[in-house]
Parts: structure tokens; sequence; C-alpha cells
């Protein structure tokens, strides 16, 4: 992604992408978005609700959310760790 020019805000898509690659501490793949400053650092730049925007863009794909203690965890999809198991994957698994 390039640098946009002083002066020239990003996009929340950018924003949200930047901010996972940048604030994400290893061996993380995702940022935390309260623990992080996340959430905060969004209302500062875009003066919008952040929950709003990580939601449709984890619908569309740009993104990927995934719940944890406190709050959520946002990862780039590349990243993201294998989705959660099915209740009949679980079935399946009992022999049910």
């Amino acid at each position: 992604m390039d640098e946009k020019s002083q002066g020239e805000k990003l996009t929340q898509a950018e924003f949200i992408k930047k901010a996972i690659v940048s604030l994400r501490k290893d061996p993380y793949k995702g940022i935390h978005t309260i623990y992080s400053g996340f959430n905060d650092a969004f209302r500062t730049y875009f003066d919008d609700d952040p929950i709003k925007w990580t939601t449709q863009l984890s619908k569309e794909g740009v993104i990927v959310i995934r719940p944890v203690k406190g709050g959520v965890m946002l990862y780039l999809p590349e990243d993201a760790p294998a989705g959660r198991t099915s209740g009949k994957d679980v079935l399946k698994k009992m022999g049910l």
C-alpha cells in the first residue's frame, strides 16, 4: 500500500488494514480492537463508529473478525485463524 500524500486521508479500509499490520505484535497476526487502542484511534481519525465499519468490511471479506474476551480481534483474511467448527462437524466427530 503506498503512502498517501500529506493531508489526504486514508479510507476506512486502508486505515483498518494499516492498523492491523502496524499494531500487531509477534507472534500474533491480528489486533485486539480495545487493547491495541484501535477503536480510539479510529474514532479520532474519522469521528465515526469503528464497529460499524469493521462489521461492514468483514461482510465484504476485506477483514476477518473473531470474538475474544473483552472485544474482538481483527485480521487480514490471509492471516485469520481457521473458522469455528460447526455444530454438524462436532456431532460428526462425536459419532452422532
